[in-house]
């Protein structure tokens, strides 16, 4: 058992109408993994419904307004105070255009078979491989 506490963060993968997936390119001075790219999301405050968190996350994040449909995945990851679950939803795009906050540099939108082509956070890499292989992506 680890003596370290978790926390969770929540994630999306938003897919347009042309099925591809939304990723963030996290800004140059970022504490966390500068310059990768990851899914939009975040961490829930407390008190909060994780798909309200979500939501609100990827408004800030994106100014981007969408559905959520079903659980995609999990990952994890271990920082020096604690241990870091995150669940992985899927959903829709349902208006509006991308608009960065200050977190993140760059936005692309990628087909799900590569999204390993991108320099993934290394927490999202194994996701993002199962994710592509997946029936029924283009």
């Amino acid at each position: 058992m680890s003596d370290k506490p978790f926390a969770l963060s929540i994630k999306v993968v938003i897919r347009d109408e042309a099925d591809r997936c939304l990723l963030l390119r996290r800004s140059a001075s970022s504490k966390g993994n500068p310059g990768k790219w990851e899914f939009p999301g975040g961490k829930v405050e407390a008190g909060e419904d994780f798909d309200a968190a979500l939501l609100r996350e990827v408004a800030e994040e994106t100014g981007l307004t969408v559905s959520l449909h079903r659980v995609a995945g999990a990952a994890e990851s271990e920082m020096p105070t604690r241990k870091v679950a995150y669940l992985i939803l899927e959903g829709r795009l349902e208006s509006g255009q991308v608009r960065l906050s200050s977190e993140h540099e760059d936005y692309a939108w990628v087909a799900p078979h590569d999204l390993l082509g991108m320099d993934l956070v290394e927490q999202f890499r194994p996701f993002a491989q199962a994710y592509g292989q997946q029936p029924g992506q283009p």
